[in-house]
C-alpha cells in the first residue's frame, strides 16, 4: 500500500495536525508512516540514513502489506524544522549520552504536546522539568520491528500503543493523537496512570532485552530452556514486586500474561540484542538500573535482577572500552 504525507488531503478548513518525529528509527519511523497514514503532516529526523529517506522515503515491510511513506520533512537536525510542531514524538533511545530535552528545544512551540515513546521507567523527569509550560505524554509501543536496512523497516509481530499525561490524569492531546493512530488502522489506548503501564512494560523488558543479549538468543530460545525460561520468570515476578512497593500494583497473572504472549510471538531478536549485536549503547540503565534503584529504596529483594544488572553493566563497560570478546553469529 503506498501512502504519502500528504494524503489524504486537508480539508479546507482544518489544517492537518503537524507532527514532528525525532529519532526516526524502527519505531519511529514505523510510527511516523501510521500517523501519516490518518492524515497528519509528519516530518522526520534522520542521522545515517537521512539521504535515503530524502530520496526513497520509508519503506516498511508491515503485517498488512507494505506501505511506504515519504515525510513531509526529512532533517538531520531539529532546528532545521520550519514551523512549530502540535507534536513531538521522541522516539530516540534512553542514554545518558542523548540529551533529550536539549536535542527538541528548538522547535518545541508554547502550544506543543511531547510524546516520549521511549523505554525504561522514571524516565520522564528531565523533559517535564525542561517544559514545564508545555503538556507531556508518555507513551509505550508493544510492537516487534527491526531496521534491516537505511529506509527499510521490517514490522513482524504486534503494533498497539498506550499513551497518558505524564504524570497523570486525563488529557485532550493524548485524546487525540490516539485517534490518529486508530484512524490508521494502529490501537492506541490511553490511559491516566501511564506510570503503571510502564511498570507492566518493564515485566517483559527487563527479562526478555538483557537474557538475550547474554545469551545471544532469540525469545524462543530464551523460553526453550528450561532454567533460562525459570530465570525470565523470577526477573518478572521481581519487577512485578518493585512496582507494588512504588505504589503500582500488578495483578497476580501479570508474569503468566507475558510468558504466553511471548511464547505465542514468532522467535523475536529483542531491540537490546540487536544494538549488541551492531555494537551500539544498550538501554541498560532505563530498563534495568532504574528498576534496581527503585527495589533498593523500598527494600525490595530482587537477587535475579541485580545479577542482570551487574552483567550487564559489565557487558556496557566491556563494549565501551574496546575489550569485548567477540561473538561469533
Amino acid at each position: 500500500m503506498e501512502l504519502d504525507s500528504a494524503s489524504p488531503p486537508p480539508s479546507p478548513t482544518h489544517r492537518p495536525v503537524e507532527v514532528l518525529v525525532v529519532g526516526t528509527g524502527a519505531v519511529g519511523g514505523y510510527y511516523a508512516a501510521q500517523l501519516a497514514k490518518a492524515g497528519a503532516r509528519v516530518s522526520t529526523t534522520h542521522r545515517s540514513d537521512l539521504m535515503v529517506v530524502r530520496e526513497q522515503g520509508i519503506h516498511i515491510d508491515a503485517l498488512h502489506g507494505p506501505q511506504h511513506f515519504r515525510p513531509a520533512q526529512v532533517l538531520a537536525e531539529v532546528a532545521e524544522f520550519a514551523g512549530s510542531p502540535d507534536y513531538i514524538l521522541v522516539a530516540l533511545k534512553v542514554l545518558e549520552e542523548i540529551p533529550t530535552a536539549e536535542l527538541i528545544r528548538p522547535a518545541v512551540g508554547a502550544e506543543t504536546a511531547i510524546l516520549l515513546l521511549q523505554n525504561g521507567v522514571n524516565i520522564e523527569e528531565p523533559v517535564a522539568e525542561a517544559f514545564p509550560a508545555n503538556e507531556l505524554l508518555s507513551g509505550l509501543a508493544f510492537v516487534c520491528l527491526n531496521r534491516t536496512a537505511p529506509g527499510h523497516i521490517r514490522h513482524t509481530c504486534y503494533g498497539h500503543l498506550n499513551i497518558g499525561r505524564f504524570p497523570g490524569g486525563p488529557s485532550a492531546a493524548a485524546e487525540r493523537l490516539a485517534q490518529l493512530f486508530v484512524a490508521a488502522g494502529t490501537p492506541c489506548a490511553v490511559t491516566e496512570n501511564i506510570a503503571l503501564e510502564r511498570w507492566k512494560k518493564l515485566v517483559w523488558n527487563a527479562a526478555f532485552n538483557p537474557l538475550s543479549v547474554l545469551g545471544q538468543a532469540t525469545t524462543r530460545a530464551i523460553l526453550d530452556q528450561p532454567e533460562s525460561a525459570q530465570l525470565a520468570q523470577q526477573i518478572m515476578t521481581e519487577v512485578c514486586a518493585i512496582a507494588t512497593a512504588c505504589g503500582f500494583p500488578l495483578g497476580e497473572e501479570t508474569v503468566q500474561k507475558n510468558l504466553q504472549a511471548t511464547r505465542r510471538m514468532q522467535p523475536y531478536q529483542t531491540s537490546m540484542l540487536l544494538d549488541d549485536q551492531a555494537g551500539r549503547s544498550m538501554e541498560v540503565e532505563a530498563i534495568l538500573g532504574n528498576a534496581v534503584r527503585a527495589g533498593r529504596r523500598h527494600r525490595v529483594a530482587t537477587p535475579g535482577l541485580e545479577c542482570l544488572y551487574a552483567l550487564m553493566s559489565l557487558r556496557v563497560k566491556q563494549s565501551t572500552s574496546g575489550n569485548r570478546p567477540v561473538t561469533h553469529q
